[in-house]
């Protein structure tokens, strides 16, 4: 069924995201404050909006893909007000868990409806249409954002109610935060005695060290040739985005009071390491930063 859907955040993910809703035949009308970007989609069949709120004043679904918990609430507060009443909210950025109840709570009072479904796959799998979404929803709310999420991605999980599907992000996220600097610790060690990168991963790929951040992201050029480590770390998942979502998981590990040691570790070694100019190359680039640390 054809939907007309506003779309705000049309960056690096938002918009390979709204060109595949466009080829699935739906009327996509969208805003971004930069205006190359906003450009750059209308070539993909993107409708551009002079507002925000211009871009949800008729639309059936509003999609948000922002930067942080603060961005999504202050758009909410512009667009739900221009929305048509029973508007389906779903905001596909990867924020605070309150801040997706926040908002949630903020579309519901408005008379809306609202999905919280952040996404994993990154720049890739949004154009490619793989992206893996985390849905935090009533039952009612994900059967109604399911046909749009399925034109986006590849598998859709229904996590629980409101925020459950951020919960699931930040934890996947944390998981794959330590993988990595393990991976690359060991690859680092591998230097050390004499092993080859080749050796290793031939090894650790059938063993049981096999994980994704070995066997898709392999932070050393050569085993995988579509990993960045082969293109000089030019960003799949920027490290500063990997900086952000573990310093989500640490926030809730320390408002939880929780024992979790490694995450929290994980979250300061990337945000140095984004801090210290690596924000903008993948995050299997820590790998340079682990090497650096041994001389």
């Amino acid at each position: 069924m054809t939907q007309s859907i506003g779309f705000l955040g049309l960056g690096n993910m938002g918009g390979p995201m709204a060109a595949k809703l466009v080829e699935a035949g739906h009327r996509v009308t969208g805003y971004d404050l930069v205006p190359e970007v906003l450009r750059q989609a209308r070539t993909a069949g993107v409708g551009p909006a002079e507002s925000a709120a211009d871009a949800v004043r008729d639309a059936d679904v509003v999609i948000t893909m922002l930067p942080a918990g603060r961005h999504v609430l202050a758009a909410y507060a512009d667009l739900l007000p221009a929305a048509r009443p029973g508007t389906l909210f779903v905001d596909c950025s990867t924020i605070d868990v309150a801040d997706a109840r926040a908002a949630h709570d903020l579309a519901v009072r408005a008379g809306h409806r609202a999905v919280d479904a952040p996404v994993s796959g990154g720049v890739p799998g949004a154009t490619a249409g793989t992206l893996t979404f985390m849905a935090g929803a009533g039952e009612a709310e994900f059967a109604a954002a399911g046909p749009v999420l399925e034109a986006m991605g590849a598998r859709i999980v229904h996590c629980g109610p409101s925020g459950a599907g951020q919960a699931a992000k930040i934890c996947n996220n944390m998981i794959l935060g330590i993988s990595m600097i393990a991976v690359s610790e060991a690859f680092v060690l591998g230097e050390s005695l004499g092993l080859s990168h080749q050796a290793l991963f031939d090894v650790a790929s059938t063993a049981s060290g096999q994980c994704w951040a070995l066997t898709s992201n392999c932070p050393v050029p050569g085993p995988v040739p579509a990993s960045p480590a082969n293109r000089d770390y030019r960003a799949g998942f920027a490290a500063a985005l990997m900086a952000k979502d573990l310093g989500l998981a640490a926030g809730a590990v320390e408002a939880a009071g929780l024992p979790v040691e490694l995450g929290v570790r994980a979250a300061q070694l990337y945000a140095d390491f984004a801090a210290a100019d690596g924000a903008g190359l993948d995050f299997s680039a820590i790998i340079t930063t682990i090497r650096e640390g041994g001389k």
